[in-house]
Parts: C-alpha cells; sequence; structure tokens
C-alpha cells in the first residue's frame, strides 16, 4: 500500500510540475524547439530543474541496494549509444516537435487538451503498441554493436 501511495504522490507532483513549469503547452515546447525562429528559452530552467535532483538521486541511489520502502531498485540504465538509442530518439524528438506534447505532458493535460491530444494519445497508443513489433525486428536485423 505504501508503494501505491508513493507512486500517487510522485505522479501528481510530477504533473503538477508539467503543469506549472507550461510543459503542458504545446505553443511553448514548439517555441523552446523553434531555435532559428522566435525561440522561448524558458523551458531550459524546466530541464535544468528536472536534471539536478535527478543528479542527486543518481549519486545516493549509488549507495543503496534498496528503495526506501524496502523494494529491490532496478540495475541502472545502460549507458550504450547504440543505432536502436539513436533512432528512438530521432522520431521521439520529430514526434515532440510536431506536437509539442510528449507522453508525461499529454496525460497531465487530459483534463483540458482538446481534439488535438486525443489524437496525440491515439498515436502514442499506437506507436507504444507497434513499437515491440519493430524492436523485434531490429534486433533480428541490426548487429551488436
Amino acid at each position: 500500500m505504501l508503494n501505491l501511495f508513493i507512486a500517487f504522490l510522485a505522479g501528481g507532483l510530477f504533473g503538477a510540475g508539467l503543469f506549472v513549469s507550461g510543459m503542458t503547452d504545446t505553443t511553448k515546447v514548439q517555441g523552446w524547439l523553434d531555435v532559428f525562429g522566435n525561440w522561448d528559452p524558458t523551458l531550459a530552467f524546466v530541464m535544468g530543474g528536472a536534471m539536478i535532483p535527478m543528479a542527486i538521486a543518481w549519486l545516493i541511489r549509488r549507495r543503496r541496494v534498496t528503495a526506501l520502502t524496502g523494494a529491490a531498485l532496478p540495475p541502472p540504465p545502460s549507458r550504450e549509444i547504440d543505432s536502436k538509442l539513436i533512432l528512438g530518439s530521432v522520431l521521439f524528438g520529430i514526434g515532440w516537435g510536431l506536437a509539442g506534447l510528449c507522453p508525461g505532458p499529454s496525460i497531465a493535460a487530459l483534463s483540458y487538451g482538446g481534439p488535438g491530444l486525443y489524437v496525440f494519445l491515439a498515436a502514442m497508443a499506437a506507436g507504444m503498441a507497434v513499437a515491440p513489433l519493430l524492436r523485434a525486428r531490429l534486433d533480428r536485423t541490426v548487429p551488436a554493436e
């Protein structure tokens, strides 16, 4: 039960942070990505505000074997940069630039996002359904790096 409460609390804090920072406003996000036009640098503060506590959490994680709730911690993510990571990053960036949303902010904007948000969510769900199939195909065709 404690795990569910912590997840609820963390998710609520994350969603509130996305809303307050403007990450759920597609025009703000697209303004951040428009570096050669009417660039809006304010989301750099949001990114910095996210990276600093995460860096501290990674330092703390190095010294811990279990979470505060006693559950085992997952292994650290791979630091390898391969073609699948690059392809996924490019696809994510294209979608973020076109829609002005990514998965977290789209969920946070559910209550007021309008029809465009629901098209984005449908496309995101389709992508999530297709991704395992594409990954299996890439695993068969891409040599190990």
